[in-house]
């Protein structure tokens, strides 16, 4: 069994190398595309490709790996061509471009400041609001790399349209969590439901995060038909529920040196999940202590907040919730696989089960 998982990580480990070489490349021709054409504009893609080595290649790349592995999962590896690999990659990419567009984007409305442990791209010198030109730039990318790289593929519109669909889809998660949690505005936990949260998840986190990956795969893998799609969003949607409930744990109780990010939660006023569960749980009390100090940008504010989180032990809280949703997850998965490869989502599943980052 040691040796198995031995080989498994050693074939992990060159995957992840094989698609961290490619991202040099891809800015390459992101840039060339359009300053050797129009030579005029070369200075502003010069200075894109510098946004793009910033912001886009040093995430995880969980996206970007599952269009790999899912692509493998469907075809079969002994059947997985290397141009077919390669163009798996290049759409993985295509997602961590479109991440790192979200991600601009956000960090400039929640005020952020760290994001993968150094500073925010509008937080720079001389970038400030420059940043949310160089976000539509992002996307930009997105739309190049596919028509540059699949535009003469049978499934070319379909990745067109999913694209942006999911992106339209974020956008409206996106709009959603800003309602509810407005930074400058007055705490009202009204609204803080958790109806209004798993909407403000599913739509901003779960369609780009799980489905469009696995979706991109499916694509490429000549898997357009609607049933097969439902069943995976039905699977990864789920996936994407769990998956930012803990990434909300880790905001308050993770180590920013690990998750790469000082979380904000509290200070920006989030309808997060350990908020919800503590407004279904807080004391008469306790509550007033959560109206007074919540949204305040101030460490006492902020300890106030967390000393009531853990006088209603939402750590165990956490604790039973992360053990009875995996246990549905897997479920789901054996119910609504269909003639999708139940191992593909298993996979998945294993990656996020108890992270720390």
């Amino acid at each position: 069994m040691e040796d198995n998982n031995c080989i498994k990580k050693m074939k992990l480990d060159v995957e992840v190398e094989e698609f961290n070489k490619l991202f040099e490349e891809l800015n390459e021709e992101n840039t060339i595309q359009w300053g050797e054409k129009v030579p005029e504009v070369m200075d502003a893609m010069l200075y894109f490709k510098e946004v793009a080595a910033y912001n886009v290649p040093f995430g995880k790349k969980n996206r970007g790996m599952t269009v790999i592995n899912s692509y493998c999962h469907m075809i079969g590896s002994a059947k997985v061509t290397e141009e077919n690999k390669r163009r798996a990659r290049i759409l993985g990419w295509c997602i961590e471009w479109l991440q790192a567009f979200f991600l601009v984007a956000d960090d400039i409305m929640d005020k952020s400041e760290l994001r993968r442990g150094k500073p925010c791209w509008y937080k720079k010198e001389s970038v400030g609001m420059n940043a949310v030109n160089d976000a539509f730039q992002l996307e930009m990318c997105v739309y190049d790399m596919l028509k540059r790289h699949f535009r003469d593929q049978p499934y070319y519109v379909d990745l067109l349209e999913l694209f942006h669909e999911v992106s339209g889809q974020t956008i409206i998660g996106q709009n959603l969590d800003m309602l509810a949690s407005p930074i400058e505005g007055k705490v009202d936990f009204s609204t803080f439901t958790m109806e209004k949260y798993s909407a403000i998840v599913k739509w901003k986190t779960a369609f780009y995060s799980f489905y469009l990956p696995v979706a991109c795969a499916m694509y490429q893998a000549g898997l357009n038909d609607e049933v097969s799609h439902q069943n995976a969003k039905t699977i990864l949607l789920k996936m994407g529920h769990f998956f930012q409930i803990q990434d909300d744990y880790l905001d308050c109780y993770g180590d920013p040196k690990v998750i790469g990010k000082v979380g904000r939660d509290i200070e920006e006023n989030k309808c997060s999940w350990l908020i919800v569960q503590a407004l279904q749980r807080a004391s008469p009390e306790q509550l007033q202590i959560l109206n007074e100090n919540y949204a305040k940008d101030d460490p006492a504010n902020v300890a106030k907040v967390k000393t009531v989180y853990n006088e209603l032990n939402l750590k165990q809280v956490y604790a039973d919730f992360e053990e009875e949703s995996y246990s549905e997850l897997i479920k789901t998965i054996e119910q609504q696989s269909g003639d999708l490869p139940q191992q593909m989502f298993l996979d998945l599943a294993e990656k996020i089960y108890k992270r720390k980052k």
